[in-house]
């Protein structure tokens, strides 16, 4: 899954509730874009973005969602 890899490779310093906050997000978005290929591309973007937004102090993972399909101006 593309939110594992990009957290074990990244050196983000986050605790484990942050890392459960953005694996609840990318849930939500995927979800909420009805994405089901985990190989799908989308998911590797959505990651990134997710993890772009908590890295900014966002921690809430409904909003890191929101902001995640926002940015890639999907939906």
């Amino acid at each position: 899954m593309a939110i594992f890899r990009l957290l074990e490779n990244s050196a983000l310093g986050l605790g484990p509730k942050e890392v459960n906050c953005i694996i609840e997000a990318y849930e939500q978005a995927l979800h909420t874009l009805c994405v089901k290929d985990r190989d799908d591309p989308l998911t590797e973007m959505i990651a990134t973005k997710i993890i772009k937004f908590a890295q900014t102090g966002v921690h809430d993972p409904a909003q890191l969602s929101a902001l995640a399909i926002k940015e890639l101006s999907v939906r």
